[in-house]
C-alpha cells in the first residue's frame, strides 16, 4: 500500500511543525507539500530542516502558488486562508482536515459550501481526549436542567491571538446541544463592569493567557450546593498532530460533507 501523501497548510506555526515532524516519523505517512503565506520567512526552506531539523526534500512554497498533488491537505493557518484553500480544493477533489480556529460566521457558510464538492473534517481541537471531553459534556448537559449553570473555562500560551479557544467553542456547542439549543443564542463570552445577575440557560466563558500553556479546559456545571467540572490538560502538542493525522487517514474516500472529529473517532452517537 503506497504512502498517504499530506500536505500541510500553515508549515511554519507550531502545529504546522509539529505535524510535519509526526509525518516524518510515522510510517505510512509522507510529507507531499507545506504551505506558508506570501511574504513568509520560511519561504523556499526545506520544510523537514524548518520542522524537525532533518531534510525532507520539500520546500515550503506560498499558499497562492500551484497547490503540490497530495491525497489530503492538513490546514492549521489562519480563517482567510483556509477558506480560500477550501475553495481551491474544490477543483481537484482533494478532501481537507481543517484545525484552524477563530473563523466568522461567514466563514464557517463558506466552508459549510466548500464542502459541498469536497470532504472536510474541521475541528477546533484535534485530540481524542478533547473530543471524547465534549461527548461527555454534551451528556452531562443534557442530563441537568437549567438549576446547573454552565461555565467554560481556558487557558493558553501568550501568543494566542483568538479567544475564546477554538477548542472552548467547540465544548460550548456541545454544552448548548446537549440542552436543544444553539451556542449563539446563549454564550456569554465577556463580562466586564456592572452585569447584573447571570441569566439563567447562558454558557459563559472565561479566557486566560499566559506563559507557555499549551492548553487547558474546564467545563464546570455549577448547581445548587454543588459543582461538577469536566477538565482536559494538554500538555503536547503531538496530541493535537496525532488526532490530526488520524483525521486526514479518515477522511480519505469519504463523500463530500462536512464532518467532525467525533466522526472520526465514532463519537457522534455517544
Amino acid at each position: 500500500m503506497s504512502d498517504l501523501r499530506i500536505v500541510i497548510s500553515g508549515a511554519g506555526g507550531r502545529m504546522g511543525r509539529a505535524l510535519i515532524s509526526a509525518i516524518l516519523d510515522t510510517p505510512g505517512l509522507a510529507l507531499a507539500g507545506a504551505l506558508e503565506y506570501a511574504g513568509s520567512g520560511h519561504l523556499g526552506e526545506d520544510a523537514g530542516l524548518m520542522a524537525a531539523g532533518r531534510p525532507a526534500g520539500v520546500k515550503v512554497t506560498g499558499v497562492d502558488a500551484a497547490l503540490p498533488a497530495g491525497d489530503v491537505v492538513v490546514d492549521f493557518s489562519t480563517p482567510a486562508a483556509s477558506v480560500g484553500l477550501a475553495r481551491r480544493l474544490g477543483a481537484s477533489g482533494t478532501p481537507m482536515v481543517i484545525g484552524t480556529t477563530g473563523f466568522s460566521a461567514a466563514d464557517l457558510a463558506a466552508l459549510q459550501e466548500a464542502a459541498g464538492a469536497i470532504a472536510i473534517v474541521r475541528s477546533g481541537n484535534m485530540s481524542l481526549g478533547v473530543n471524547l471531553l465534549a461527548a461527555l459534556t454534551r451528556r452531562v448537559a443534557q442530563t441537568l436542567d437549567e438549576s446547573f449553570d454552565i461555565e467554560i473555562v481556558e487557558m493558553h500560551h501568550n501568543k494566542k491571538v483568538d479567544a475564546p479557544s477554538g477548542t472552548a467553542l467547540l465544548l460550548g456547542e456541545a454544552a448548548a446541544e446537549g440542552r436543544g439549543r444553539h451556542l449563539d443564542e446563549c454564550a456569554d463570552r465577556g463580562r466586564d463592569g456592572v452585569t447584573g445577575a447571570r441569566k439563567s440557560g447562558d454558557i459563559g466563558f472565561a479566557s486566560l493567557r499566559g506563559g507557555s500553556v499549551v492548553g487547558e479546559h474546564v467545563v464546570i456545571f455549577a448547581g445548587p450546593s454543588e459543582r461538577i467540572e469536566l477538565a482536559h490538560k494538554a500538555e503536547d502538542r503531538q496530541i493535537f498532530a496525532r488526532g490530526a493525522l488520524a483525521a486526514a487517514r479518515w477522511v480519505k474516500g469519504r463523500p463530500a460533507g462536512l464532518y467532525s472529529m467525533a466522526d472520526v473517532l465514532g463519537l457522534a452517537d455517544f
